[in-house]
């Protein structure tokens, strides 16, 4: 995308950051999860910006802008566990997980991890296997009483 920079988060982006979550799991992972799971997972409204500065605020996070707003974010806690990895519906498919993820592995390589690690969702799945990612295990997880399935993966860094 031409117009994409990217740059880090900061508290005045939690609001933003959380109706793109909301919109990225309602919106955007029908093919493989039911509404019910989806509001399991991601609520049934936007939770308030201030549980996301607090989530954020020990991460390293990568925010991709388009024409001034919030279309992707990534995630990095500092023992090398990408926590989080979303983009707007709208540019699903364009890239911007792609620069993101780059961004944030290249972290990793200057804080000399030697591994990454996360738990993708059925629709992240392939994004990561994309960028060389296997699969460790296959798992459900219960979010509000809620079965939901996703997959424990991983990556090992070069020296």
């Amino acid at each position: 995308m031409p117009d994409l920079t990217l740059r880090d988060f900061c508290p005045e982006d939690a609001a933003a950051v959380a109706q793109l979550f909301f919109d990225a799991v309602h919106l955007g992972t029908g093919a493989h999860y039911t509404p019910e799971q989806q509001t399991a997972w991601a609520g049934a409204a936007p939770r308030p910006p201030e549980i996301w500065a607090a989530r954020l605020s020990g991460q390293t996070c990568k925010l991709a802008i388009q024409q001034g707003a919030v279309v992707g974010f990534m995630s990095l806690e500092p023992q090398g566990r990408i926590d989080l990895a979303y983009v707007a519906p709208h540019v699903a498919g364009n890239g911007v997980a792609w620069r993101l993820y780059q961004a944030l592995e290249a972290e990793a390589q200057r804080r000399s991890l030697s591994a990454l690690r996360t738990e993708a969702s059925l629709s992240a799945r392939p994004f990561f296997e994309r960028q060389g990612w296997q699969v460790d295990a296959a798992q459900e997880v219960e979010r509000e009483g809620i079965r939901l399935r996703n997959f424990r993966m991983s990556k090992q860094l070069g020296a």
